[in-house]
C-alpha cells in the first residue's frame, strides 16, 4: 500500500503556500528523504510475505496497525474528520486485505508491480467521475500498463491470471479509489488526523476479521516479531508520517517519478532475500509498468505551477 501521497502531490504545489522556496542542498535532502521513505515502505512486501508463512492475513493487519498507534495522541477531532477517517481506513483495509491475499501465491516483486498500476488507474477513474475522455498521454500510460500486466502474467507459454494476481489487481483498483478519496478529504480535513484514524480503523477491522475468520495467535518466533515491528515502525510509522513532509519541498514531477522506486526496491528485495526469479517476459513487463508510472508522473507535473522551485 504505497504511493497515495505521491499521487496527491502530483496535483498540488511543490511547496506549501507562501513559501518562497528552499536552497538546492535543502531540496536534495528532502528528495533523499522521499526516496528513503518510499523504499522503506516498498520493503513491506518482503516482510509481509515472511509473516504470512505462519500468520493469517487479518491477524497480521491487526497487530501491525494497532502497534503503529502507540504513542500517538490526537485532540479536537471533529465528527466530520472522524467519519472521513473511517471511510479512508475502510478503503485501505480492503486494499491491504487484497494485497496480502495476493502475496500468498504471488511473488512479492510481481505483486508490487501489479499493485502500483494504481497510479495509472487514477486518471481513468477521474475521467469517469468527471464524464471526460482521458487524454492521449493517459491512454498511452494505460496501454503500457496493460501490456506490462500481460507480460507479468505469462505462465508456461500462455497468459494466465491466477487468483493471487487477480487479487493484486483488485488491490490496485481499490488503491486508486483510496488515492482519489485521500486527495478529496485532505484538502478540507487535517491530514495527520485522517492518517492516524485510518491506521486505527485498519487495525480494528483486521482484528474483527481475524476473530471471525481466523484463529488469531501472537507470533512465537523472534523473526516474526522482528518483521511485525519493522512493518509497524518503519513501513507504517516512518512511511506514512514523513512522506507528506518529504514531498512538501520537492517538485511534483520528481515525486511522481520517485513512485518507481517502490516496485523496483520490492523486486530487488524479493530476488535477494526470497530468491524469486524473473523470466525475461516478466522483466519486460515490469519495465513497461515502470515506464507508464514515470510517463504519468511527468504528465501530471506539466499542470503544476513552477512557483517555489529552487533556481
Amino acid at each position: 500500500m504505497q504511493g497515495s501521497s505521491i499521487a496527491k502531490g502530483a496535483n498540488a504545489a511543490p511547496f506549501p503556500a507562501g513559501r518562497k522556496g528552499c536552497g538546492a542542498l535543502e531540496t536534495r535532502h528532502y528528495e533523499l528523504l522521499l526516496a528513503a521513505v518510499i523504499m522503506a515502505r516498498s520493503s513491506s512486501y518482503l516482510f509481509s510475505k515472511i509473516c504470512l508463512q505462519s500468520m493469517g492475513a487479518f491477524t497480521l493487519l491487526a497487530i501491525r496497525f494497532l502497534l503503529a498507534l502507540f504513542g500517538r495522541k490526537l485532540k479536537g477531532i471533529t465528527p466530520h474528520t472522524a467519519v472521513r477517517g473511517v471511510i479512508l481506513g475502510t478503503i485501505f483495509f480492503a486494499v491491504m486485505a487484497a494485497e496480502l491475499g495476493g502475496l500468498r501465491t504471488t511473488d512479492s516483486a510481481a505483486a508490487s508491480f501489479l499493485e502500483n498500476t494504481a497510479i495509472v488507474f487514477v486518471p481513468f477513474i477521474e475521467a469517469v467521475l468527471h464524464k471526460k475522455a482521458p487524454g492521449s498521454r493517459v491512454l498511452l500510460c494505460g496501454a503500457l500498463t496493460l501490456a506490462g500486466v500481460g507480460l507479468l502474467t505469462i505462465r508456461d507459454g500462455g497468459f494466465a491470471l491466477r487468483t493471487g494476481e487477480l487479487l493484486c489487481l483488485l488491490a490496485a483498483g481499490l488503491y486508486a479509489v483510496a488515492i482519489i478519496a485521500t486527495d478529496r478529504f485532505s484538502h478540507s480535513d487535517d491530514p495527520l488526523a485522517l492518517g492516524v484514524i485510518q491506521v486505527g480503523v485498519i487495525g480494528l477491522l483486521g482484528l474483527a476479521a481475524a476473530m471471525l475468520l481466523e484463529r488469531p495467535q501472537l507470533p512465537a518466533a523472534r523473526t516474526e516479531w522482528g518483521c511485525i515491528l519493522y512493518l509497524s515502525i518503519v513501513c507504517t510509522g516512518f512511511g506514512f508520517t514523513l512522506q507528506p513532509l518529504a514531498q512538501s519541498r520537492t517538485s511534483a514531477e520528481k515525486a511522481g517519478m520517485f513512485c518507481a522506486f517502490n516496485p523496483l526496491t520490492a523486486s530487488v528485495l524479493g530476488v535477494v532475500f526470497l530468491h524469486e526469479g524473473f523470466a525475461w517476459t516478466h522483466v519486460l513487463g515490469a519495465a513497461l509498468i515502470l515506464c507508464s508510472i514515470v510517463v504519468y508522473g511527468r504528465y501530471k507535473a506539466r499542470g503544476v505551477p513552477a512557483r517555489g522551485r529552487a533556481g
